[in-house]
């Protein structure tokens, strides 16, 4: 073997990569962790700045309305949650969990994050846990799993490039990180099966990519894969359903990401794509994990900030500060919409723009991890996330 064809070199060259971004990540990565407790923990990032004002939508104050006559149509669906909230069209699929009491919201949330509204910075400082960019090295879940006796590392893999720093630390974790593009043909498959032969690890983790790897494309990557000629689940099916696999075992905290939230043009298109996105990979992990093990589960999904309340001038809106935490699983107190509602007239607004925040995200967050891992207020406030203050209401869990 020559010195540059590598295991991760062959990969590399053979998977069709390109440039990848805050916004709209090529990459990504799934994070595992086994903890000494018995509630698993799943957190999404939805990358980009969820709308919150159109997935949670507050039909009932009368300034909605009128700052986005474009974005609501006459055929959508009003989905009535509580007689003041209605549900975004594209998360119908999950209306049955909200009824069931497996499904529910924050709104009017946000990370210290203020005023440049990059998505870098905000994603960076939605994963630190910290009042500031810099202030803390690693991410706030890896920070949590380290309070932990007991908490370690389970046998894994990694594929591809990428990072989930939510999980990123002194804590140890492991990683499995596909590329989304990954694209082989029967001969590169052949050739890669023989390299990988030498080595149990990678053959094993090999094997098991390349499984999970469909991203709806019809055949195959390997000369023999039994998948040829069938459609494949979506890469965050596939997501989802290694995740509860993993989950089912001794995992109990998986991150991972999913993106397309990035809304500034054709958001009524975008955005039902992305909820459809997120119904699949919910209702995935419901499913794949089964009754007993989602009666012990809680879902997480957060975004580094939220959109403008109006509407711009290409159907879509634009980076905004005050967001809204979704959260799903049957370990949750669902069927409500939580959060202090100020409202929409202009006074009210954030730079007379943007959806003011009334609570700290991390206040939320904190108070599950204080439910499922047993943390104490100091550590959470102190170490996990630095500068909190967890005095209002933050009970999701049952």
């Amino acid at each position: 073997m020559t010195p540059d064809l590598t295991r991760r070199g062959f990969l590399t060259r053979s998977a069709l990569v390109g440039c990848s971004a805050a916004a709209s990540p090529l990459l990504t990565r799934v994070s595992f962790a086994a903890a000494p407790w018995d509630t698993r923990l799943v957190v999404i990032i939805l990358r980009g700045g969820m709308d919150a004002l159109d997935v949670v939508r507050p039909l009932g104050d009368p300034d909605y309305a009128k700052a986005r006559t474009g974005l609501l149509r006459r055929e959508d669906t009003v989905i009535d949650l509580d007689g003041f909230y209605a549900l975004h069209p594209g998360l119908q699929p999950l209306l049955p969990l909200w009824r069931a009491g497996e499904l529910g919201a924050v709104q009017a949330v946000a990370t210290p994050y203020r005023d440049k509204r990059s998505h870098f910075d905000g994603q960076d400082l939605l994963e630190a846990g910290s009042m500031g960019l810099g202030d803390v090295a690693g991410g706030w879940l890896n920070r949590a799993l380290g309070q932990v006796p007991g908490a370690s590392a389970r046998t894994g893999f990694a594929l591809g490039h990428g990072e989930m720093k939510l999980l990123a630390g002194e804590t140890s974790v492991t990683d499995w990180y596909p590329d989304t593009a990954l694209s082989l043909s029967p001969q590169a498959a052949l050739l890669a099966e023989q390299m990988m032969a030498e080595d149990p690890l990678f053959h094993g983790a090999y094997a098991q990519a390349m499984a999970l790897m469909g991203d709806g494309q019809e055949g195959g990557a390997g000369m023999d894969d039994p998948t040829k000629g069938k459609r494949r689940p979506p890469e965050h099916v596939n997501i989802a359903s290694y995740a509860a696999e993993q989950l089912r075992g001794e995992a109990r905290v998986v991150g991972f990401s999913l993106n397309g939230w990035d809304t500034h043009r054709a958001q009524t298109k975008g955005l039902t794509r992305a909820l459809k996105r997120l119904s699949q990979t919910i209702l995935t992990l419901k499913r794949e994990l089964g009754a007993p093990v989602w009666g012990k589960t809680v879902v997480l999904a957060m975004t580094e900030f939220g959109r403008t309340v109006r509407q711009n001038g290409t159907g879509g809106t634009d980076h905004g500060t005050g967001g809204a935490l979704l959260f799903a699983g049957g370990a949750v107190r669902g069927g409500q919409v939580l959060g202090d509602w100020l409202g929409l007239q202009e006074s009210a607004l954030l730079d007379r723009r943007d959806l003011m925040p009334t609570a700290d995200l991390r206040a939320y967050v904190a108070g599950v991890l204080q439910g499922v891992a047993g943390l104490d207020r100091t550590t959470l406030e102190r170490t996990v996330f630095p500068g909190l203050d967890m005095s209002g209401p933050t009970g999701l869990l049952l």
